[in-house]
């Protein structure tokens, strides 16, 4: 389907986008299928191997580990909604989406990424709770409440992305159909679009995007402000368990980093290759990087998934040696049953 063709019809409602974001080599193309590929399953298998710990390993059975498996399950569903339109699109010569196909995209992306955003704060208020208030801990943060605060970030991010790609619905296009992106976003489909409440239409946008992003920001600053100030005071008694928190303080200066340059650099039409490298950082690399840094500065994680190894190794002994054991005619019982002459 050729660009021209895009542009025939009732602009005001378009049925299809082209996303001009891919390079038109081949050679190139191919790099970021593998690229992407790659990224994609170590996403998944990464994050799928978290929430396996977290549900099996009983040590694991704790609001801190109980909010990680959950953020490890928004990652799967986070990078889901894009790298495999990605990767079809990376070797298709038709890099289209349909209209619906694009505000559904929006929906899910804006979805995952605001429930994130609440979940890492509210993974924040798990750990003010334990450090600065230790005694009241457990009855604070109770099972009621870990599933509370979970409802809570699905219920808001549902919410919130729901009336953004109800309102990108809305807007009317005019020219061409054409997104100069890599998948479906609000700051591109805004540029395409030629409403005269574009403006309007943009500051309402953002308005409920920043609600939720810069709530929940807020929300962990504020929480990781009363942390510091609390092991500051008491000293080497709250070190062991500040050190709970680097994990998650790498992730959310993380997310939120590469988020907030995305979205505050200008998308102008000379920094096209910046905003798809942002775009990567925030929407690609982030969930990919989660499982990794979680695996790696948490040392009960890190036991966790030596002891699943040992546990599969001994069931593998366990296995070859039961077979072993099983058969009533062994190799060298075999031979001389046939006769042979070396028996």
């Amino acid at each position: 389907m050729s660009p021209k063709s895009l542009q025939q019809g009732n602009l005001s409602s378009p049925t299809m986008f082209l996303l001009l974001g891919f390079s038109s080599a081949y050679r190139a193309q191919v790099t970021l299928c593998l690229c992407f590929s790659l990224i994609y399953l170590v996403t998944v298998l990464g994050n799928l191997l978290i929430v396996t710990l977290v549900w099996l390993d009983a040590h694991l059975h704790s609001p801190m580990y109980f909010f990680l498996g959950h953020l490890s399950f928004l990652d799967i569903c986070y990078s889901s909604v894009t790298l495999p339109k990605i990767l079809g699109d990376s070797l298709s010569l038709q890099k289209t989406i349909s209209f619906v196909g694009c505000i559904m995209q929006i929906y899910f992306f804006l979805c995952f990424g605001g429930s994130e955003c609440i979940l890492l704060a509210a993974m924040a208020y798990d750990r003010y709770l334990a450090i600065c208030h230790p005694l009241h801990y457990p009855a604070l943060m109770s099972k009621k409440m870990c599933h509370c605060l979970v409802a809570i970030s699905w219920l808001s991010g549902s919410f919130s992305s729901l009336i953004q790609a109800f309102l990108t619905a809305c807007l009317p296009f005019c020219g061409s159909n054409m997104i100069n992106h890599l998948f479906c976003e609000i700051p591109f489909l805004l540029k395409a679009s030629c409403s005269p409440n574009a403006l309007l239409n943009k500051a309402a946008l953002y308005a409920l995007a920043g609600t939720i992003a810069m709530g929940s920001f807020l929300l962990t600053l504020v929480s990781y402000v009363h942390i510091i100030r609390t092991v500051l005071q008491k000293g080497a008694g709250t070190q062991r368990a500040f050190a709970t928190c680097t994990s998650h303080l790498t992730v959310v200066t993380l997310f939120f980093g590469t988020g907030a340059i995305a979205y505050l650099v200008p998308h102008s039409s000379g920094s096209k290759e910046i905003d798809e490298v942002l775009t990567l950082l925030y929407a690609v690399v982030t969930p990919m990087l989660n499982p990794i840094i979680y695996s790696l500065r948490n040392s009960e994680v890190k036991g966790a998934i030596r002891k699943a190894l040992h546990r599969e190794v001994l069931w593998m002994s366990t296995k070859v040696a039961g077979i072993v054991l099983s058969d009533p005619h062994p190799p060298h019982c075999r031979d001389v049953a046939l006769g042979d002459p070396a028996q």
